[in-house]
């Protein structure tokens, strides 16, 4: 008897009732860029449809924000001054912390999530301290935890460590405990790789090594077994949800740590995933709106329970036409 795999693919009400797979509003993250000054909301060339906004410009994003019924956003800030140590990312005063004082007044029930790293706020633009031209670990693992202890105190939801310093997590989560923010939770940067897709971001937030590369710590591109030992040692030491970034050149890795791991999973498509497809699409070589949702349902069908993408607004609402 031939099987008739077909008949369940006859029209969209039934290809509907059978997917196996949904991609939903509540699944996306929203990277927000803040930067210092007044009246600011400038587009970002390498990542066009997103924009750096000052802090008194954000009540029109979060407008936007919560009519798209997103949960969630997770902030980047760009500091006026730098220095060797980030020291502006640890001042209780800094660009995201005053971020995050803000969105929680104008849309408390917002999640708000800050990334945190160095990069953006040292001179040398590395994601911790250098001596020399070696990245020290321990000693950025220091000031990663005081950065995270500064973003709990303006109100965070919850700190996203991307450095990919060694024995950050557990230092981070000691830090909260004993300062009593144990209800701050962690989304670590578990496996994140040191990718040629990072590209736009690295111009958007100012944020690209006055020398040398991050090879030294962030992934390997052709390690799989490694991520794995990431990820369960950031689990070990009291991450709450484990991220894989990026994402789209990276769904084996995803779909193996949901397979290995009973966790909750981010994934983070990134900026060149974004660019890729907004380029092909100016120049209609693709249909932007089918394009983009199948990348992030793919992202979902690989494993993964939360994604951060810069199309979650335009995904959205694209998701709410097709109901």
């Amino acid at each position: 008897m031939i099987k008739r795999n077909r008949r369940l693919r006859e029209r969209k009400e039934i290809r509907d009732l059978v997917r196996e797979t949904t991609l939903s509003v509540k699944d996306l993250i929203f990277p927000v860029f803040v930067v210092e000054g007044e009246n600011i909301k400038e587009e970002i060339t390498s990542i066009p449809g997103t924009f750096h906004y000052s802090i008194d410009k954000l009540e029109e994003l979060l407008e936007d924000i919560k009519e798209s019924s997103i949960r969630g956003i997770i902030l980047f800030g760009l500091p006026d001054h730098k220095d060797s140590c980030a020291s502006s990312a640890y001042d209780d005063n800094g660009i995201v912390q005053r971020a995050i004082r803000k969105v929680k007044e104008l849309n408390k029930d917002l999640w708000v999530i800050a990334d945190v790293c160095m990069c953006q706020y040292t001179d040398h633009g590395h994601c911790g301290i250098i001596e020399g031209t070696k990245i020290v670990n321990d000693k950025s693992v220091e000031i990663i935890a005081k950065i995270s202890l500064s973003y709990a105190r303006a109100g965070v939801d919850m700190i996203a460590p991307s450095d990919m310093m060694d024995g950050r997590v557990k230092a981070i989560r000691e830090t909260l405990d004993k300062e009593d923010y144990n209800f701050v939770s962690i989304m670590s940067y578990s496996a994140k790789y040191s990718s040629a897709f990072y590209g736009p971001f690295r111009e958007a937030a100012n944020s690209s090594p006055q020398f040398g590369d991050r090879k030294s710590y962030q992934m390997d591109p052709g390690n799989v077994k490694e991520a794995m030992r990431e990820i369960e040692g950031d689990i070990e030491e009291g991450a709450d949800i484990i991220m894989v970034k990026p994402a789209l050149s990276y769904l084996d890795v995803i779909r193996l740590a949901k397979d290995r791991f009973d966790y909750p999973i981010a994934a983070y498509s990134v900026s060149g995933e974004y660019a890729l497809i907004k380029a092909a699409a100016e120049k209609g070589l693709v249909n932007e709106r089918a394009i983009a949702l199948e990348m992030l349902l793919s992202i979902k069908r690989a494993g993964a329970d939360m994604i951060i993408t810069y199309y979650a607004l335009e995904a959205a609402k694209w998701i709410k036409e097709d109901l």
